[in-house]
């Protein structure tokens, strides 16, 4: 890193290649209400990381080939993160590891967003397309960043609804999501060769951000490691 005034110009250098960027900040201030650090002191800053679409999947997808392991996901993104962290000053959270840090939460706070009938956090760009891989906690406040959505909840203003009616066992509602149907569904012939080859049905109806929508190696990837 550089050192310079904004550490996030060299953190969002150092991701670029590997498909990840900034996907938001929250600042807690004094407050002492941030995520708690190794030296038992409170972050005050709290950068969120993660792909938009399939950016993630070409870098990933190389460092796959090299790497056959168990969570592979999980251990790229540790793979890529940790360094930056470390060269940012900063302590780097992941979703797959204890302490479990609330990154809805942080998300709904950085970007504005909202949860969809299918739980994932629906971006008025992005969609359903997207995720968060990490986060850098930094034990000084950085100065504000401009990436908060104030555009309307995509859910709100969609008049069709076509995730609630592309679901083939109907587990996507309004109300909730049942993922005992979902899972149920999956395991069977239909939902192998429906929902498992091809991505969510629900999901992929959505209409919003679809120019994003991963690719098909990734949807099945991803599909893949429900584990059913």
């Amino acid at each position: 890193m550089t050192g310079g005034l904004d550490p996030l110009i060299d953190i969002r250098a150092a991701l670029a290649p590997h498909g990840i960027f900034l996907r938001g900040q929250v600042d807690f201030g004094e407050k002492g209400v941030g995520p708690l650090l190794p030296d038992g002191e409170r972050a005050k800053t709290v950068v969120l990381l993660g792909n938009i679409g399939g950016s993630l999947w070409p870098a990933f997808e190389r460092w796959h080939g090299r790497h056959p392991v168990t969570d592979p996901l999980d251990n790229w993104s540790k793979a890529i993160i940790r360094p930056v962290a470390e060269a940012a000053g900063a302590v780097a959270f992941f979703p797959s590891d204890p302490p479990w840090q609330p990154f809805q939460q942080w998300a709904m706070r950085a970007e504005g967003l909202k949860a969809s009938p299918l739980g994932i956090l629906i971006h008025p760009q992005y969609g359903l397309w997207h995720g968060y891989r990490g986060a850098l906690a930094f034990r000084q406040a950085l100065a504000p960043a401009s990436v908060f959505c104030a555009a309307p909840h995509p859910c709100d203003v969609c008049e069709t609804k076509p995730c609630l009616k592309n679901c083939p066992v109907s587990a996507v509602a309004a109300q909730a999501f049942d993922v005992g149907a979902c899972r149920a569904h999956l395991a069977t012939v239909a939902g192998q060769a429906g929902c498992m080859q091809a991505g969510c049905l629900a999901r992929d109806a959505c209409p919003v951000g679809a120019e994003y929508r991963y690719p098909a190696a990734q949807l099945r990837f991803h599909m893949a490691a429900l584990s059913l």
